[in-house]
């Protein structure tokens, strides 16, 4: 099965998703992604069924720009975003910078900060192209998001984090077919 293309097409009919990825591609942010739980909450609803979308506690909206670290450029950008669709919690993060907050050597990417992401299913990202193309960033391939499991990030474990997260986020109640790996 090819789950680029599933996931293509789930987003695809995921009108509040699209229109996101289309808020984001119009600010042009360098080496840019919608992360986590974007896309991860979107394929675990319809792994359950959901009629309803499981609300977004946030859109993760991650870049890299090494030449401007600054937090009041993410806040600009997640400013130019609240007022494109104000309806969004927007959190805009410069992964050159996102090092010293874990304490890891320097990204040389956005998808080297996501490939560092907790969780495995976590560890995705999306973007539209000016094509139109989807182009995903998935360093564990997106199979795993399609399994109904939940696993810590084998190249950068955090085993304490990672329970808390999952206790905390709620998701063994908001998705209860997954499984913790």
């Amino acid at each position: 099965m090819n789950y680029f293309l599933l996931t293509d097409n789930l987003l695809r009919h995921d009108h509040l998703r699209m229109r996101c990825l289309r808020a984001v591609q119009s600010l042009n942010l360098p080496d840019c992604y919608l992360g986590a739980g974007f896309l991860r909450n979107a394929i675990w609803d319809s792994l359950h069924d959901k009629r309803e979308m499981t609300p977004l506690n946030d859109v993760d909206v991650v870049y890299f720009d090494r030449d401007d670290c600054s937090l009041d450029t993410e806040q600009q950008w997640q400013h130019r975003l609240s007022h494109l669709m104000p309806e969004i919690h927007w959190e805009v993060r410069n992964q050159a910078r996102m090092h010293l907050k874990q304490g890891h050597a320097p990204y040389v990417s956005c998808g080297d900060g996501i490939a560092r992401w907790v969780e495995v299913q976590t560890c995705v990202g999306v973007r539209l192209e000016t094509d139109d193309h989807l182009n995903f960033f998935a360093p564990f391939g997106l199979e795993e998001n399609w399994s109904l499991r939940v696993s810590m990030n084998p190249d950068f474990p955090q085993p304490e984090v990672f329970r808390r997260r999952i206790a905390n986020k709620h998701w063994l109640t908001l998705w209860p077919e997954l499984r913790v790996k």
